[in-house]
């Protein structure tokens, strides 16, 4: 008898044990359960409608984005089109006047004018068109791409707005006697050889830029100079009088303002003529086009600023010394 109740005295024992294990084992499950619908349902559930928004609204926006985009390129793209189209005509038929004389187109100019854009373009391209553009703008002129009577008349005035400002005759002291093999012509007059200072150590400087450049394929001596035979670059006139110029004036009565100026820059001993292909001082028409074509004349447009030299716009061989200060402060 008294084993029997020992016996259920432990079988009780043990069935309340079991009861306080199962008990909590469900109690353990439960919170894992909570746990897991934390980590893996709740917050999965306030990310989602959030991330299918994003990618239902990715493709509406991905779409309208380079629609407006394309819509405003072939706006543009249109637009230069017919700038294009313009110049193509107006590069050699605009009719305008310089000097006195008839002008027809700017073709002449191109290079000058690239320079001026800072682009590389055909002149008869659309790029070309998007550069004037901006340079229009940038001057205060309706950014039309197009090249026009106005805006070559603009670029004529910051041309010559860049040149020499003063042109007082040179005094003796100022100028020195170059050589011989510096002059187009070996055999030219001493009288007619002197070169204010400056302008002939700059000169001598922009010289040595350019036989150091090989695209330009100068003859050159062992010691680096333009050889004797090549005539590309050399001065073909620097410092002339008032004297000089009355002469030459009175031997070409036809020349007007475009040609032999009255008051010739060349007095200052500061404006040098260089010569860059055909004929030397010619200003024909289809001599300049000529000229403009060459590797040296296209040569001093991109450099030449670099040693204080601009370019009177009308006659390539023509560039007068300014300094490189006063180069940098009219661009």
């Amino acid at each position: 008898m008294k084993q029997k109740k020992t016996h259920l005295v432990v079988s009780v024992v043990a069935l309340a044990a079991l009861a306080a294990f199962v008990s909590f084992v469900a109690r353990t499950g439960y919170g894992q359960a909570q746990a897991g619908a934390q980590a893996s349902g709740v917050q999965p559930l306030a990310l989602m409608p959030e991330k299918r928004a994003a990618s239902e609204a990715a493709p509406a926006d991905a779409a309208s984005k380079p629609t407006a985009v394309l819509a405003s390129d072939e706006k543009t793209s249109s637009l230069f089109a017919a700038a294009a189209a313009r110049n193509t005509l107006l590069k050699y038929e605009l009719s305008w006047a310089f000097g006195g004389k008839q002008q027809r187109g700017w073709h002449l100019y191109t290079p000058l004018i690239s320079r001026m854009l800072e682009t590389s373009g055909e002149a008869a391209g659309g790029d070309f068109a998007a550069a004037l553009s901006r340079w229009q703008k940038s001057t205060g002129l309706e950014p039309s791409g197009v090249l026009d009577g106005e805006t070559l008349y603009r670029m004529v005035g910051a041309w010559q707005g860049a040149r020499l400002k003063h042109k007082e005759r040179a005094r003796p002291e100022e100028l020195l006697l170059a050589p011989p093999s510096d002059f187009y012509d070996a055999s030219r007059p001493e009288p007619l050889r002197h070169v204010e200072r400056e302008t002939y150590a700059a000169y001598k400087r922009m010289l040595a830029a350019a036989a150091a450049d090989p695209s330009l394929g100068l003859k050159l001596t062992a010691a680096g100079e333009l050889a004797p035979e090549e005539r590309f670059l050399k001065i073909i006139s620097a410092h002339r009088s008032p004297e000089y110029q009355a002469r030459l004036r009175a031997q070409s009565p036809n020349s007007g303002r475009a040609g032999l100026a009255v008051n010739s820059p060349h007095f200052t001993g500061r404006a040098l003529d260089i010569y860059v292909g055909g004929e030397p001082v010619e200003t024909r028409d289809s001599n300049r086009a000529i000229q403009v074509q060459t590797a040296a004349y296209r040569w001093l447009v991109r450099n030449a600023e670099r040693f204080g030299f601009r370019p009177y716009y009308y006659e390539p061989w023509h560039w007068e010394y300014v300094g490189t200060a006063s180069a940098t402060a009219s661009r």
